[in-house]
């Protein structure tokens, strides 16, 4: 199993509103990719951090394998939310661990 961790910060030049709205879209658009990409066993988005955090929405995942990741990557599907998503995020983190 493949536990796949992003996290971004939102894009200068929005309003709290708008911030908060671009979160929302972010995931409903990334959590339903779950039903759509084979080998994701889990996929949830987090968006309301704490005023101590460095990122403004965080996802966490787990998939079936390496192999299941990388498919992820390169899915059709995923593609277009990733496009979304760079629209309105910026300062990209992701840290990938192989839990055995």
């Amino acid at each position: 199993m493949i536990r796949h961790i992003v996290a971004w910060a939102h894009q200068k030049g929005f309003s709290a509103e708008e911030n908060q709205h671009n979160a929302q879209k972010v995931k409903e658009t990334l959590e339903a990719l779950k039903g759509q990409i084979e080998g994701v066993v889990e996929l949830e988005v987090l968006i309301d951090p704490l005023d101590t955090s460095d990122k403004s929405v965080m996802l966490i995942s787990l998939f079936a394998s390496q192999a299941a990741l990388a498919a992820y990557q390169v899915h059709p599907a995923h593609l277009e939310a990733a496009g979304f998503v760079k629209s309105v995020m910026e300062e990209r983190i992701c840290l990938d661990f192989d839990l055995g």
